[in-house]
């Protein structure tokens, strides 16, 4: 283990049942990183305002956790699509723009970063073929977490032996939506409605995003299951950008969640 004292991963039972494969996670809370001030923690956000020095340190660290350099630890340009790509090894010049990546490389560790939205970590564990999901609400509508289990299938996985695993993200309780952003869910699926509640705010609704997610995967025919962590509620331990919203904060950390295929 290279674990840096006072990194608090969280793991999770399916994942951790496909460990003697091989397969090693972490869902990274913002505990045990360098960072100070608005983004005191963990914070492994490139695309944050934080010291980049500060940044590049938490990433090393979450990369020694996982038992690769920290140029092995790779993670997609996110951009909300549902785009997946294939990490074999380090990105080279620029990271691609993504919000999913798989591989089938050992001792590459592919990750996503998220500060309220859903990071899902994939596996299947006989064929050694792993994946990392960002799922947001326009992700998960549009088909990111199909397509990472297509992308995995490429790769020789079998979607009947996939495990899916979402993070720590917003819960319902603090994702109010307004009726433009319900409608569009209703246009895409009338069913789509179950996942939403009345919220105090008239025209307004409570959307579900977990359930949604984890619906989603069951339906992509995937074994699958939630940590049930709220970025939101839990400050200590989660960055959120919803709450920086609400607070008027300049800006916000975020939190990586990453799984790698160990050497034989």
């Amino acid at each position: 283990m290279n674990d840096r004292p006072g990194l608090t991963p969280l793991s999770a039972d399916l994942l951790a049942d496909v460990a003697e494969n091989g397969v090693r996670h972490g869902f990274f809370t913002r505990l045990g990183g360098v960072s100070s001030g608005l983004y005191h923690g963990l914070n492994v956000g490139m695309g944050s305002s934080d010291d980049p020095d500060a940044v590049r340190e938490n990433r090393a660290r979450v990369a020694a956790h996982l038992g690769v350099a920290p140029g092995y630890l790779a993670t997609p340009y996110q951009i909300h699509s549902p785009d997946a790509v294939v990490a074999r090894g380090p990105f080279a010049g620029e990271r691609p723009k993504a919000d999913a990546i798989v591989t089938d490389t050992p001792g590459v560790a592919i990750g996503v970063v998220t500060a309220d939205c859903g990071p899902i970590l994939f596996a299947d564990g006989q064929a050694r073929v792993i994946g990392a999901a960002h799922a947001g609400w326009k992700g998960a509508l549009d088909g990111v977490l199909e397509n990472t289990v297509a992308a995995m299938e490429k790769l020789g996985a079998q979607r009947a032996r996939i495990v899916a695993v979402l993070g720590p993200s917003i819960s319902q309780a603090n994702y109010e939506v307004g009726p433009e952003f319900v409608a569009r869910f209703l246009a895409a699926d009338r069913g789509n409605d179950r996942y939403f509640e009345a919220s105090p705010r008239g025209g307004h609704a409570m959307f579900d995003l977990q359930r949604y997610t984890i619906d989603r995967l069951l339906a992509a025919g995937v074994a699958a299951a939630a940590t049930g962590h709220c970025t939101y509620d839990d400050e200590d331990s989660f960055y959120s950008y919803r709450r920086k919203t609400h607070r008027g904060e300049p800006d916000y950390g975020r939190q990586i969640s990453a799984i790698v295929l160990e050497k034989n």
